[in-house]
């Protein structure tokens, strides 16, 4: 028995999943899909019974800073606390927040409620999902590291954007809306108990028993940042990686709509764009154990996705109402977006002791587009319309490879002194 599980351990270790965590990793796909029952009609659903859009807009704002908060917090309390207990309590605070939201909010749309519950589920996922990606990156080795987080960036976004969009598309017209969210709390208990219960391998971080208490923990979420500005740049780099992605929603469906494109076609595009960076999550986290995860990022991230940001939004003004011209552009922008997969590699392998504090800053940096995309486009499309919203957009991608040229790694910074010093003798000699 042992001599098979010792097998199939090897066999995940040579495609980059750490062989221990095999089970966490269908665990995240299935709790995810879980929680993104919703995503795709929440929206709509509410509007048309009645909520008005800026209610809709607060809903979804306090759920964004919810998750922004919960995603700083899952990378020192899984390091404090253990990335089992945290995600422990990631699972509790969605189920009671969906029971809240789905029980008594729902059904008559008590405001107040809905606000206040919807936001308690948004603290689940993060708390979930990325005290996983914690775990991970103490138990993967370095060399194999940008394969392991292309896997749980494969499978998180997999269950997120599209199994969550497929089943959700079955169940509101088999189980009807307020069912679909009730049997989300299946899906997210099936996941806990693959990745919880099923997997046996035991966390273990360099620091935990040297931390004198908790608090002190939850601090080097901050004092990371003094010690090692390096961080900062790749909480930086991470928030631009996703802004255009929860800002694009606000205003290209109806920029689309202008050049002949109706919803169902946009929505068959965004559909269709996500189903290509689910694919190349998975080969970028090759590609930067490769070629380097700062060189991945930066060029296939931060350059490639700045220069098929502006070719996705002025296509359809060369291919009016051709849905295959348009497509290509928004599919090489979705697999360029997982060039910045191996950031969750290269971030935590700049220190070599509190890993879970610089994954911390990470993890907000995936929390914070949430809202800040949409702010974005809410303040400057007034004053420079959709292109001048894609100019900025698009620019950040840009910027975000200039400041990835300056996350290197201990050992790169090392090398290029050595380097230095070899010119200087070699000059001194001469």
């Amino acid at each position: 028995m042992n001599a098979m599980i010792d097998r199939e351990q090897s066999l995940f270790d040579k495609i980059g999943i750490p062989g221990p965590l095999a089970w966490g990793y269908l665990g995240i796909l299935i709790f995810m899909m879980g929680d993104g029952v919703e995503q795709g009609w929440l929206s709509p659903y509410l509007l048309e019974r009645g909520m008005s859009i800026q209610q809709s807009a607060s809903l979804f704002t306090v759920y964004g800073i919810t998750i922004a908060i919960s995603s700083w917090f899952s990378g020192v309390l899984a390091e404090g606390f253990g990335p089992k207990r945290t995600m422990l309590i990631g699972v509790a605070l969605y189920i009671l927040g969906t029971i809240g939201f789905v029980g008594y909010g729902m059904p008559d749309l008590h405001f107040g409620v809905m606000l206040i519950t919807y936001a308690i589920r948004g603290f689940g996922y993060p708390l979930f999902a990325y005290s996983f990606l914690v775990w991970i990156t103490y138990r993967s080795p370095q060399q194999k590291l940008g394969a392991a987080v292309g896997w749980f960036w494969f499978v998180f976004t997999g269950g997120l954007n599209v199994f969550g969009a497929y089943y959700s598309s079955w169940a509101i017209i088999h189980l009807g809306y307020l069912d679909t969210l009730w049997s989300s709390i299946f899906w997210v208990v099936l996941g806990a108990v693959l990745a919880l219960g099923l997997t046996r391998d035991k966390f273990s971080a360099e620091n935990r028993n040297a931390a004198s208490s908790k608090a002190r923990e939850l601090m080097k979420g901050l004092t990371i940042l003094k010690e090692e500005p390096k961080v900062l740049l790749g909480g930086i780099v991470r928030i631009i990686n996703t802004t255009a992605q929860f800002a694009f929603p606000v205003f290209l469906p109806t920029y689309m709509a202008r050049y002949g494109f109706s919803t169902t076609e946009w929505l068959q595009i965004w559909g269709t764009i996500f189903t290509s960076n689910i694919v190349f999550n998975l080969i970028f986290g090759f590609v930067g154990d490769k070629l380097g995860w700062r060189n991945t990022v930066m060029w296939f991230g931060g350059v490639g996705c700045g220069i098929t940001t502006l070719l996705f939004f002025y296509t359809p003004q060369f291919a009016e109402g051709n849905f295959w011209m348009v497509l290509i552009p928004g599919v090489l922008w979705g697999a360029f977006l997982a060039g910045y997969v191996p950031l969750s590699a290269l971030v935590p392998s700049l220190v070599k002791k509190d890993k879970g504090a610089a994954m911390a800053i990470l993890n907000l940096g995936a929390g914070l587009p949430v809202f800040i995309g949409p702010a974005i486009v809410g303040i400057f499309i007034g004053m420079v319309g959709d292109e001048g919203v894609v100019w900025i957009l698009g620019g950040l991608y840009f910027i975000s490879a200039i400041l990835t040229k300056y996350i290197t790694l201990p050992s790169e910074a090392n090398a290029a002194a050595t380097s230095g010093e070899d010119v200087l003798l070699s000059t001194s000699k001469s």
